[in-house]
């Protein structure tokens, strides 16, 4: 295998990687995002619900039990790193505000890496196609000597 080739092969496995690395980003974002859709039911949840309202709340495995809200007036909040702080119901709603805004920005941040990486990819592969017309050109030009050679 030529030196051609192996130049190929090496820029294909760059550009695979390259596709798994977006594709990771992307996951990435959708999490992010369903993030986000939990931080407003739960805003909704803490403006709509009423002390005395009955709840479902969830136990794990997809198992749930009514309950009923004692007082709507305190929400506990996590604040990330494994805390958790009881706010009154406003606070409550600026924190995870300010929660959504921060998924926000990651995700304008992940968006961004992941042009950077879908251009560096653009970039691979227009020389990738650069490099097999040059090697096709040299391939027509090695066949038309040996058509000259043999013909003398």
């Amino acid at each position: 295998m030529g030196g051609g080739q192996q130049q190929l092969q090496q820029l294909s496995q760059e550009l695979e990687e390259l596709d798994i690395e977006i594709e990771e980003k992307e996951a990435e974002i959708e999490e992010f995002q369903e993030e986000k859709a939990g931080v407003d039911d739960a805003i909704e949840a803490i403006e709509t619900l009423d002390s005395g309202s009955t709840v479902q709340v969830p136990l794990g495995g997809g198992a749930y039990v009514r309950a009923e809200v004692q007082d709507i007036d305190e929400i506990i909040v996590d604040l990330g790193g494994g805390y958790a702080a009881e706010q009154e119901q406003g606070d409550a709603i600026d924190a995870l505000e300010s929660k959504k805004e921060s998924l926000d920005d990651r995700i304008s941040e992940v968006r961004e890496e992941i042009t950077e990486l879908e251009e560096e990819s653009a970039e691979l592969e227009q020389r990738a196609q650069q490099m097999q017309q040059q090697m096709q050109q040299q391939q027509m030009q090695q066949m038309q000597q040996q058509g000259e050679d043999g013909g003398q």
